[in-house]
C-alpha cells in the first residue's frame, strides 16, 4: 500500500506543469459590451479548472477607466475538455450583472466565450492580449 502514495504524488506533480501550460492561459481582451466598455481578463488555472479575473477596464474610447468590477472573477470552474474546448463553468457579464452557464472554445488567438441563463444565450469572441 505504501508504494501507491509516492506513485500518486509523482503522477500529480507530473501533470501540474502540463495543466499550467494550457493554451488558454494568458490575458484576453473582451469585445465591447452593451455600454461600449471592454476589459482585459487574466485566465489561469484554479485547481483542476480554469478561471479568469478582470484585470483592467476601458471606456468606449479605449482609455482606462476606474471600475469596481476590476479584480472580480469573470470566469470560473471551466473544465478543460480537450481540443480547445472548456465547459461546465460560469461566466459573469458585468454590463448586465448576470451569471451564465458557460463554455469556451479556443482557436488560435481567439477565444469564443458563451453562456446561457434561463434559455437566454449570448457570447463574445475575445482576442489574446499576450
Amino acid at each position: 500500500m505504501k508504494p501507491i502514495v509516492p506513485l500518486a504524488l509523482g503522477l500529480f506533480l507530473a501533470a501540474a506543469p502540463a495543466f499550467a501550460g494550457d493554451p488558454v492561459v494568458g490575458t484576453w481582451k473582451t469585445q465591447p459590451d452593451d455600454n461600449g466598455h471592454f476589459g482585459l481578463v487574466a485566465i489561469a488555472p484554479c485547481g483542476d479548472r480554469i478561471c479568469g479575473k478582470l484585470t483592467r477596464a476601458f471606456g468606449e474610447k479605449g482609455k482606462p477607466v476606474a471600475s469596481d468590477t476590476v479584480g472580480r472573477q469573470i470566469v470560473w470552474n471551466m473544465r478543460p475538455e480537450g481540443a480547445g474546448k472548456y465547459e461546465g463553468g460560469r461566466i459573469w457579464a458585468p454590463d448586465r450583472d448576470k451569471t451564465y452557464n458557460g463554455r469556451m472554445e479556443l482557436s488560435g488567438a481567439r477565444l469564443k466565450v458563451s453562456g446561457c441563463v434561463l434559455g437566454l444565450c449570448r457570447g463574445q469572441t475575445w482576442t489574446r492580449a499576450n
